[in-house]
């Protein structure tokens, strides 16, 4: 396997017969790029099918994607062009092991632990235009976070349109 098997334009010119392929294909790249330095590993494995069906789904960039324990998100990285770099992952001088807005426009919001992503996205769904859709991923254990208990009740008051 090689770097330019996985992007956006491929992922989405499959069938959905093709994504369970199309997705143990991103985890053994996955294993393979990172022998030197795995962190996290176990989660972005766990979490790679979902992350193929959202960007599958879903019209990212356009969509906003917010991943909220961002080492979940190995996968996400793989498939948003940055494949051909994702050996640097967590090096010095490396992409992050992170999502980081700096790094792509399919990184709308730099994340790190937990607990973050649901009032991030209920910030650009409040100021977004009519008809994008906003994604929050968020695992059980980011959800013991009080920031992520007052962002579920804001969204229920303000019946934000959000995923």
């Amino acid at each position: 396997l090689n770097s330019t098997d996985f992007s956006i334009d491929a992922l989405r010119a499959l069938s959905v017969d093709q994504l369970s392929g199309f997705s143990e294909k991103v985890k053994t790249f996955m294993l393979e790029q990172t022998q030197q330095k795995k962190g996290h590993l176990e989660s972005s494995l766990g979490a790679t099918e979902l992350a193929v069906a959202l960007h599958y789904v879903f019209n990212t960039p356009e969509d906003i994607l917010i991943w909220d324990v961002g080492h979940q998100a190995y996968a996400h990285k793989i498939i948003t062009d940055r494949a051909s770099s994702f050996h640097t992952n967590r090096l010095r001088n490396g992409i992050s092991g992170f999502p980081k807005r700096g790094e792509s426009p399919f990184d709308p919001f730099s994340t790190g632990h937990s607990s973050t992503s649901i009032s991030a996205i209920m910030g650009f769904a409040i100021g977004a235009p009519k008809g994008r859709k906003h994604i929050a991923v968020i695992g059980d254990g980011a959800l013991t976070g009080g920031m992520a208990f007052e962002a579920i009740n804001h969204l229920g008051e303000k019946k934000a349109d959000v995923l």
